[in-house]
């Protein structure tokens, strides 16, 4: 079972000690390289999760490379590719802006092996690859120095059939289960921490408020009352109906009587809505922001085969879908990708997770022209929830 943590306490911990470090180095060099990056921290598991998060995204910018007018299965371009990434390795050089999101996210994912070594299984060795086989699993554990005995004493239990990644992680948990008397305690980890930014094992594990707690005691606030700019006789009247209104005319004369031969009908008049209530007359003349994100995307054979149910949309989403969700939603923002799935994966009805998202997030990160990415967010909540 995961150990419960402050997520919070932590993210702020990982970033204010990736503050810490990069004013340090970036004090006396303006970029770090290779060497450099090998020995940045004396937490050697931080120094291999940059390396293996660097790692992972130049293969994806690599993937781009990718072009339809070329073979890039032919030996020679693999070849090729190879060696140009083999010279690029000895090459490295990152600026600060490049390098603290990486470093920060190290520090993090650090605790995490310690605190929730599920989740991390699953993100290091399963989510970063489509294939899974016996010698990539087996590849990935060069980037665990804490407790690589019990990673290592695991995958030496699966035979190269095991490719599924439900089997592989159900199974890892009952392993994980088995061996923790293994595991060293978090107080090792914590006094490497401490000799860099002091923290303690009691903030770590402090009770928070979780997201979901805290977005419904938003939602049980009253609204509180618009002022009013003028007093009426009649009801208020917004000032957008004043401006779409006739302009207001003198008192009229009593009415001209008309001829009884020659009855004149009362024009029709539309379906009235009441001034007080201006949200129901704009919901009425265009569709909401919820409306709009709602449309069902036009089927393909790839969502035919994607309709099965998922556990949780952070273990669900793939790698190359978490980066265009990560640069076409949140604006390259990392951490607040993650908690923002963190966030959807604790609401226990679809209607609330779809709420949040079209009107909460929506509107926070002004999603009117993202439809695409929106939808497909949305249909993996469906999914959750199926």
């Amino acid at each position: 079972m995961e150990d419960k943590y402050n997520q919070l306490r932590l993210e702020r911990y990982s970033k204010e000690l990736a503050n810490v470090l990069c004013d340090r180095h970036f004090a006396a060099h303006d970029t770090i390289n290779g060497p450099q990056l090998i020995g940045f921290t004396p937490i050697k598991q931080v120094n291999l999760f940059v390396i293996k998060e660097l790692l992972l995204k130049w293969h994806h910018e690599m993937a781009n490379l990718r072009s339809p007018y070329f073979d890039y299965e032919h030996e020679e371009v693999k070849e090729a590719l190879l060696n140009f990434m083999n010279v690029l390795s000895r090459k490295i050089l990152i600026k600060r802006d490049a390098f603290e999101p990486l470093l920060q996210k190290a520090i993090y994912d650090t605790f995490l092996l310690k605190l929730a070594p599920v989740a991390t299984f699953e993100e290091k060795f399963l989510r970063i690859q489509e294939d899974i086989t016996l010698p990539k699993l087996q590849e990935n554990l060069k980037y665990i120095d804490l407790d690589k005995q019990l990673f290592t004493g695991f995958i030496g239990t699966l035979s190269p059939s095991n490719r599924d990644r439900d089997y592989i992680l159900s199974r890892f948990r009952l392993y994980l289960n088995a061996n923790r008397d293994g595991i060293a305690p978090l107080s090792e980890v914590l006094e490497a921490f401490n000799s860099l930014l002091s923290i303690t094992e009691e903030e770590i594990r402090q009770e928070q408020i979780s997201p979901l707690a805290a977005y419904a005691a938003s939602l049980a606030k009253p609204t509180p009352a618009a002022p009013m700019e003028e007093k009426d006789v009649v009801a208020p009247i917004h000032m957008a109906q004043r401006e779409a209104s006739a302009p207001v005319a003198a008192p009229s004369p009593a009415p001209v009587a008309m001829p009884a031969s020659a009855p004149v009908a009362a024009a029709p008049r539309p379906a009235a809505i009441p001034d007080s209530n201006l949200n129901e007359r704009f919901k009425a003349e265009r569709p909401t922001m919820n409306e709009k994100f709602s449309k069902p995307a036009s089927s393909s054979v790839a969502d035919s085969l994607s309709n099965r149910k998922i556990e949780s949309l952070k273990n669900s989403i793939s790698i190359n879908q978490r980066f265009s969700f990560i640069n076409e939603l949140f604006d390259g923002d990392n951490m607040t990708y993650y908690n923002t799935i963190q966030q959807l994966d604790q609401f226990r009805s679809p209607e609330e997770a779809m709420h949040f998202v079209t009107h909460d997030l929506a509107r926070k990160y002004d999603w009117s022209k993202k439809q695409d990415s929106v939808n497909k967010l949305l249909r993996l909540i469906e999914r959750k929830f199926s």
